[in-house]
C-alpha cells in the first residue's frame, strides 16, 4: 500500500512529513514526493524516483518554509515509475495539490471530459483526474471553498481513495477523505496529522481518529470537522494507539523481520494473556462476549483471509473441526465473492487480517454482512476497518509488524484460533480433561519458541549450505500442510527463489517427477498422527537422490538416518505444532534472503497492507 502523511499546525511541515513517510517505508514504494504550502500562498514541491533518501538528498540544503503540507510514497499502478507520475498531483493553475491511495475506476471517462473543457494533464495517473475535477468545480462556482469542491468531486468519482488535499488559496486548511483506503487523523496540540498508518504519527501523538468510508475531514491548526459526503457533521471517537514509536524500531537487530521472529514468544504471551483459564480447561475472549450464543449455536464457520492470514485460517480449520466438531470452510478472500458463495442459516464469517485493512478480506466480509451473516474478526490494528465493521472480534496485541513478510502475526493468529477452538469446543462436547491439556500446552508455547530460537546459528548454517539452490519443495500433512505452504511463501517472497508448498500425500500424484539431486525437499515431520506416512514420503524422495531437510520432534533419531539435515522442535500437542514448526522455516527464509543480498524487510513488488484489489 502507498503511504500518505499530511500535516497542518505551527511547526515547519517538511521535517514532520519526511520523518512520517520514512516510517512508512516498510509498506513498499517506488517513488515519493511532497508539497508544502506557505501562509503567503506559495506551494513548493519536489518528487523523486526511488527511496525516500533520494528525495531527502534532492532537497538537502534548500528551505521549504510552510506549516501545511502533504507527502506520498507510491507503488505504480497507472503509469510507469517516473517523477511525473509520482505524487503529489496538481491542477492546471497549480493551486490544488493532492496525494491519493486507491484506484479511480471511471478516471478515463472523467479525463476525456476534462480534456474537452481545456484541462491539460501532465501524468498518466488516475489520481491527477481528481485534481482537475476539483479545479473544474471551483471554476464553475468561484464561491466554493476547497472542502466543498473536494466533496462534489468525490460524489463524481467511482472507486477507492485515501486522499489528502491542500490549496494555495486556503493555506490554513488540510482536507482528508477516505473510501476503502485507510486514513486516520492524528490529534496534537494546535496541530493535526493525516496518515495512512499510525506508524507515521506515533512520534507526535497516540490519539487518532479513524475515518470511515464516505467520510471527509477539514483540518485547521485550531480545530477539525468531519462530515459524510451529504454534508452531515459527524461526531467521531478518539482511539489510543497501543504501541510506542520505540516498538516500531529495529532495537539492535539488522532487520525488522529478524526482530519480529525473535519477538514471537512475547507476541504469543500477549495474544493469550488473560484469555486462558487452565484450571477450567477453557478460554475467554472478551471481544466475543456479546456473540457467544451465536457462536455456540453456529452450524458452520467461514474463514476468509489473504496470504499468510489465509494459511493461518487453514490451520484453524483443522483445529475447529477436530476439537469443536463444527464444519469449517476456508476461502481466499480474493476469490470469495466472485464464486457466489452459498450462505446458510447458522453460518458465521471469521475474517483474518493483520492490518485490518486488506481490501479483498474486507470485501468478503461485507459480502457476508449483506447476506445477514454474523461476522467476527482477528486483527492486530486497533480501530482498523475490519475491527470496526465486524460484529465482534479479537485483537492480536503483538505490536507493529513492520517486515512485509508476516511472521509474528501468523503465529499470533494461529494461537488465537487455538483459543477460539478451546472456547467453542468447551461449549460443545470437548471434555474438561482435553480442555486442560490444550490450555496447559498453549501456555508452554512461548518457552518452546525460545528454545527453537536458540538454533538460529544452526539454521543460518543450513541456509549457507543450500543457498545455491533455486528451487525448493515444502511438504506437510494435516496441521502442517498449511505450514508447508507458509514456509514456501516465506522463501519465495524474501529470496525470490521458486518454492512450492504441497501436500506430502500428493507427492506421487505429480510432484515426484521433479525430484532429483537439484531439488531440496523440506519436510515438516513432527511425531504426530501422520508421522509414519511422512517418513514414507521422505524415503521416496531419498530413493530419487533428492536432498531432504526435516523439521522434526526432539529426540527423533530415526529421522536423522534418512534426512540430510534436521531441525528439531519441542514436542507438543499435534494441533499446536504449527506454532513451533513454522519458526525454523521463517529463520531459514530470512537467512537465505540475506545471504543472497536482498532487503528482506522490503521485498520487491510487495506492500505490507494490500488495500487495492
Amino acid at each position: 500500500m502507498c503511504g500518505i502523511v499530511g500535516y497542518i499546525g505551527r511547526q515547519k511541515a517538511l521535517p514532520i512529513l519526511m520523518d512520517g513517510i520514512k516510517n512508512l517505508e516498510y509498506r513498499g514504494y517506488d517513488s515519493a514526493g511532497f508539497a508544502v504550502v506557505t501562509k503567503s500562498g506559495n506551494v513548493r514541491s519536489e518528487k523523486a524516483v526511488g527511496k525516500v533518501a533520494v528525495l531527502q538528498e534532492k532537497v538537502h540544503g534548500k528551505e521549504f518554509a510552510g506549516s501545511a503540507g502533504i507527502v506520498h510514497s507510491r507503488w505504480a499502478t497507472h503509469g510507469g515509475v517516473t517523477e511525473t507520475n509520482a505524487h503529489p498531483h496538481r491542477d492546471c493553475s497549480g493551486d490544488i495539490w493532492l496525494v491519493h491511495n486507491g484506484i479511480i475506476e471511471n478516471y478515463k471517462d472523467l479525463k476525456g471530459e476534462l480534456k474537452k473543457m481545456g484541462h491539460v494533464f501532465r501524468s498518466e495517473t488516475d489520481t491527477e483526474t481528481i485534481a482537475h475535477l476539483i479545479e473544474e468545480f471551483r471554476n464553475k462556482n468561484k464561491e466554493l471553498d476547497i472542502a466543498e469542491a473536494v466533496r462534489l468531486s468525490l460524489l463524481t468519482v467511482r472507486g477507492t481513495y485515501g486522499l489528502a488535499v491542500i490549496d494555495r488559496r486556503e493555506p490554513e486548511k488540510l482536507i482528508a477523505a477516505r473510501n476503502f483506503s485507510p486514513l486516520l487523523i492524528g490529534i496534537g496540540e494546535g496541530e493535526y496529522f493525516i496518515a495512512s498508518d499510525a506508524s507515521a504519527v506515533l512520534k507526535h501523538t497516540k490519539d487518532v481518529i479513524y475515518l470511515d468510508d464516505g467520510e471527509m475531514a477539514v483540518l485547521t491548526p485550531a480545530n477539525h470537522r468531519i462530515f459524510d459526503l451529504k454534508r452531515n457533521l459527524l461526531e467521531k471517537k478518539f482511539h489510543k494507539v497501543e504501541w510506542s514509536p520505540e516498538e516500531a524500531q529495529k532495537g539492535g537487530y539488522p532487520h525488522f523481520m529478524l526482530k519480529e521472529i525473535f519477538e514471537e514468544p512475547h507476541a504469543i504471551e500477549n495474544s493469550i494473556r488473560g484469555r486462558l483459564v487452565p484450571e477450567e480447561g477453557r478460554a475467554k475472549l472478551g471481544g466475543l462476549a456479546e456473540v457467544i450464543p451465536q457462536v455456540k449455536n453456529a452450524k458452520r464457520i467461514l474463514i476468509s483471509g489473504c496470504g499468510t492470514a489465509y494459511l493461518a485460517g487453514r490451520v484453524g480449520e483443522y483445529m475447529l473441526e477436530e476439537y469443536a466438531g463444527i464444519p469449517v470452510e476456508v476461502d481466499l478472500a480474493s476469490e470469495f465473492r466472485y464464486r457466489k458463495p452459498v450462505f446458510r442459516e447458522g453460518d458465521i464469517m471469521l475474517a483474518i487480517s493483520q492490518s485490518g485493512e486488506t481490501a479483498d478480506t474486507l470485501a468478503a466480509l461485507r459480502e457476508a454482512r449483506e447476506k445477514g451473516v454474523p461476522t467476527l474478526g482477528i486483527v492486530n490494528v486497533v480501530g482498523s476497518t475490519i475491527a470496526r465493521d465486524t460484529d465482534a472480534g479479537v485483537y492480536q496485541h503483538v505490536g507493529p509488524e513492520i517486515g512485509v513478510a508476516s511472521t509474528k502475526a501468523f503465529t499470533s493468529q494461529v494461537a488465537i484460533l487455538a483459543l477460539f477452538t478451546l472456547l467453542l469446543g468447551r461449549q460443545r462436547e470437548m471434555s474438561l480433561v482435553t480442555g486442560e491439556r490444550i490450555a496447559g500446552e498453549l501456555k508452554k508455547i512461548p518457552d518452546f519458541m525460545r528454545k527453537i530460537l536458540l538454533q538460529n546459528d544452526v539454521i543460518r548454517r543450513l541456509a549457507v549450505k543450500y543457498q545455491k539452490y533455486d528451487n525448493f519443495l515444502y511438504l506437510g500433512r494435516k496441521y502442517n500442510l498449511p505450514v508447508a505452504y507458509e514456509g514456501a511463501l516465506k522463501l519465495k517472497e524474501i529470496s525470490y527463489v521458486h518454492a512450492e508448498g504441497y501436500g506430502a500425500g500428493e507427492l506421487k500424484h505429480g510432484p515426484i517427477a521433479m525430484i532429483d539431486q537439484n531439488l531440496p525437499s523440506v519436510f515438516i515431520a513432527p511425531q504426530d498422527s501422520v508421522y509414519e506416512k511422512m517418513i514414507s514420503n521422505i524415503e521416496e524422495v531419498r530413493a530419487r537422490k533428492g536432498p531432504v531437510i526435516a523439521v522434526a520432534t526432539e529426540g527423533d533419531e530415526k529421522i536423522r538416518d534418512i534426512a540430510d539435515d534436521v531441525i528439531y522442535i519441542p514436542k507438543t500437542l499435534e494441533m499446536l505444532t504449527p506454532l513451533l514448526a513454522v519458526i525454523p522455516l521463517q529463520l531459514f527464509a530470512y537467512h537465505f534472503g540475506v545471504l543472497r543480498g536482498y532487503d528482506v524487510d522490503k521485498p520487491r513488488n510487495l506492500a505490507k497492507s494490500v488495500t487495492v484489489e
